[in-house]
């Protein structure tokens, strides 16, 4: 077990990088990067960083020059041959060779693209452009980077017994939780929690005490390295990038209306079984599971990332049973801003009627909330999103318009074609 407040005392770039490996990222980019390369090598797309916690002077927390070095860093890593073998060799989510030995071969040779960076005001623009397959494997990284430069900037005004006390409240706290989950019976839950996490170091702390505490209950990570160094399974599907790039590229109404169905229907070809789950909320999940065509509900499952999950949850039921499927053998996965007090109250309300699984994130790898001067490790909504693909800008409605993104014209062109109409507004905590 490593030492973490030492580590953080004495940190060295060369021992302590921020992203070590071109596999410390989430598994469902690997997957949407593989359907990607297949289907829209040729796609130009930019990916830009947005801070929804505009009060989080990044520009002001984070040296720009240890920043580019950080950045730098990741450019220089290519895949290492035992992480192309586990890759290779894998069963993931039943399956042997998930990866098909022309991605591989791409991967094996991938360096991630140059990237823009520029302060403007208190905040960074941080900037990706290239053909998408290549610039999409940046989102994690550079989230992961952000995250814990700004950890680290607070960290280091703190001595060597003030860090060894914040750690072991911070492992306190976080096996309290663990605690009231063990009393959760038939919990599922895996950790979500590579793009806002405190630090590498933590997040794999972090899983290690989900698998001691929780035994079979967790499920596994969305993280590809810490699941193979800690021999677990690899978590994740698809995510909203994938419709919102094939949107901005229809030409009429008709297509965009059509564009996040026939982005499916090309999963549907690749995958089944547990990697069939419906993200149905980008553009309203009303909408989209009102007109969707009947092979969807024969999917897996559905995961309810926005809005209010209760009533999401709710919404995908009627579904179901208007389709004529039994929703007791559907499995719906909540992902949004989850704690333990959500994770009990939702599974309380859903256990029997439907499968649930819990996807937790930040609130697992990053809750250091009241832990340092002016909460100053208090976790924030930073995330790194598709902005526009072959010069036209990308749009996300959400089921909470606080999630919204896009030009205000496109937004009301996209709300117009969807049918969205009045949303609740929602608090964005992470």
């Amino acid at each position: 077990m490593v030492d973490i407040a030492t580590r953080v005392y004495n940190h060295n770039f060369k021992i302590d990088p921020i992203v070590r490996s071109m596999i410390d990222t989430d598994f469902y980019k690997l997957l949407m990067c593989q359907s990607v390369l297949r289907n829209w090598p040729g796609t130009n797309v930019t990916f830009s960083l947005i801070n929804r916690s505009t009060a989080i002077p990044l520009a002001r927390l984070i040296d720009e020059g240890e920043l580019r070095e950080q950045l730098d860093h990741v450019r220089s890593i290519s895949l290492a041959r035992g992480e192309s073998t586990w890759l290779r060799g894998n069963t993931f989510y039943g399956k042997r060779q998930m990866f098909s030995p022309a991605f591989m071969e791409w991967l094996e040779k991938l360096r991630l693209p140059p990237y823009h960076l520029e302060r403007k005001g208190d905040q960074y623009e941080l900037t990706f452009e290239g053909s998408w397959p290549e610039v999409m494997l940046w989102e994690i990284p550079a989230l992961a980077v952000l995250m814990e430069l700004r950890s680290r900037a607070v960290l280091a005004t703190m001595g060597k017994f003030e860090l060894e006390v914040l750690y072991a409240r911070a492992m306190t706290r976080l096996w309290e939780k663990i605690e009231r989950l063990r009393k959760i019976e038939g919990l599922k839950i895996a950790d979500f929690g590579t793009r806002r996490r405190h630090s590498f170091l933590w997040q794999d702390w972090c899983v290690q005490a989900m698998i001691e505490g929780l035994g079979d209950a967790f499920i596994g990570t969305s993280n590809c390295r810490i699941a193979m160094r800690r021999d677990i399974e690899a978590i994740g599907t698809n995510a909203h990038e994938l419709p919102m790039v094939t949107a901005a590229l229809a030409d009429t109404d008709e297509d965009l209306r059509e564009a996040p169905y026939k982005v499916l229907a090309d999963w549907h070809e690749e995958h089944d079984g547990n990697l069939r789950i419906i993200l149905p909320d980008t553009y309203g999940t009303e909408g989209f599971l009102k007109n969707a065509p009947d092979w969807l509900a024969g999917w897996t499952g559905i995961r309810i990332d926005s809005g209010d999950p209760a009533a999401g949850a709710e919404t995908a039921i009627r579904w179901w049973k208007d389709r004529g499927e039994d929703p007791t053998k559907k499995l719906v996965i909540f992902s949004d801003g989850l704690d333990v007090e959500k994770i009990e109250e939702l599974h309380a309300q859903f256990a029997g009627r439907v499968k649930v699984s819990f996807g937790w994130g930040t609130l697992l790898t990053n809750d250091f909330r009241g832990f340092a001067p002016h909460d100053g490790l208090a976790p924030f909504s930073l995330v790194c999103k598709a902005v526009s693909a072959d010069g036209r800008p990308t749009v996300k409605l959400s089921d909470n318009p606080n999630k919204a993104m896009g030009p205000k014209d496109e937004i009301a062109r996209y709300k117009r074609v969807f049918g969205v109409g009045e949303q609740a507004r929602l608090d964005v905590v992470v």
